[in-house]
């Protein structure tokens, strides 16, 4: 069983990592294309890509201008401990412990725009650039384009192994759609969290993104390889809603937040 998750846009390259164990991204000569192309770009242009303030585009023109290889614990970090978006507040990864990274390592991915598939523990340098980015690069018109089959074929072979291959979908739609379904030899689980609100479930993006981080956590620490054993997900005040799921999308219900 795999777990796919998206990134962040918010990153910690300033507090050391739990651990000095790292590996290195599979697909480095594939971001260091991507890289050479945005390292042609101007700030004003990563203002318009990205469509973000003249600031956050000037700090990533200079993060493209310093990314360079081989990675190192000195100029990289490990992708689980450099982001700290909602889903990685959620995840908690500095509770973890070496047998949690260890099977995190085994059963995480993190979609990546940049970097397209990320094990908890490769370096990573810091950048942005969303999986649902315009970017003209030469293998198409943006980055689903460029990536292709990659993806997908990566997580077949990784799959292939399993009596039950089974992929967890805890990725936004942005970077699931990095992913070819039709392609994957698997069953796919996309969980989903409704909070009570305005008079009824629904999703919340805010606290669905930390649900996502904590039930990613939950199938670590509880050492998960089985999809029916997601039911007994009660984190947070959530709990499995039997009448509203599927065993394609298990539906957890929070009354209070």
């Amino acid at each position: 069983m795999l777990i796919v998750v998206s990134p962040a846009k918010s990153l910690d390259f300033e507090s050391p990592a739990k651990t000095r164990k790292f590996t290195e991204p599979e697909y480095l000569q594939e971001s260091a294309q991507l890289v050479r192309q945005l390292q042609k770009l101007s700030p004003e242009d990563f203002s318009e890509l990205m469509h973000i303030s003249s600031k956050l585009a000037e700090l990533n023109h200079q993060r493209y201008a310093n990314w360079h290889t081989p990675f190192d614990l000195q100029n990289a970090k490990q992708a689980i401990f450099a982001f700290t978006g909602d889903v990685y507040i959620g995840l908690n990864a500095e509770q973890f412990t070496t047998a949690d990274l260890n099977f995190a390592q085994q059963h995480l991915r993190i979609l990546s725009g940049l970097y397209g598939l990320l094990r908890p523990l490769d370096l990573m340098q810091p950048y942005r650039l969303e999986m649902g980015s315009k970017f003209n690069n030469k293998k198409g018109k943006n980055l689903y384009e460029f990536w292709g089959n990659t993806i997908t074929k990566k997580l077949n072979s990784l799959l292939a192994t399993e009596k039950t291959p089974t992929l967890i979908n805890l990725a936004s739609n942005e970077y699931f759609n990095s992913i070819k379904p039709k392609e994957l030899d698997a069953q796919i689980v996309t969980p989903v969290f409704k909070d009570f609100s305005s008079g009824k479930y629904r999703v919340v993006s805010f606290f669905a993104k930390r649900a996502r981080g904590a039930m990613t956590a939950y199938i670590i620490k509880h050492r998960i390889t089985a999809p029916t054993k997601l039911k007994e997900f009660a984190v947070d005040g959530y709990q499995y809603s039997e009448s509203e799921s599927t065993d394609s999308r298990p539906v957890f219900l929070r009354k209070q937040t």
